[in-house]
């Protein structure tokens, strides 16, 4: 397998109206078949050794609430534009915030 990237995107498009043929239809069907434990991954690099992985939730306790919050545009694009899951990522600015400011914050009071 080569390591070198030659910048091109190569594209593929599946014509819905081309029936497949009877090998591929026999590959498909071996492939549907094949159990977790038979499939190649030989091929997948490994991790690097700093990489940390979470269970998807495992961290988010089960107690978020939906609000509406106004955001200035440009900050909201930003957050956006760092890809899915950037609610989740305000969320822990948000927390960092109040982490670093939970010594001056005065006890609820009831009224």
């Amino acid at each position: 397998m080569s390591t070198s990237n030659t910048g091109r995107t190569v594209r593929f498009t599946l014509d819905p109206d081309t029936p497949l043929s009877v090998e591929d239809e026999a590959r498909l069907a071996r492939l549907t078949d094949m159990p977790d434990s038979e499939i190649d991954l030989t091929d997948i690099p490994e991790s690097p050794p700093d990489a940390v992985w979470y269970k998807p939730g495992a961290l988010i306790p089960d107690t978020k609430q939906q609000v509406t919050l106004r955001l200035d545009r440009d900050v909201l694009e930003y957050f956006r534009d760092t890809g899915k899951r950037y609610q989740t990522r305000i969320n822990s600015v948000l927390r960092a915030y109040m982490q670093a400011h939970a010594p001056a914050r005065q006890p609820d009071v009831k009224r």
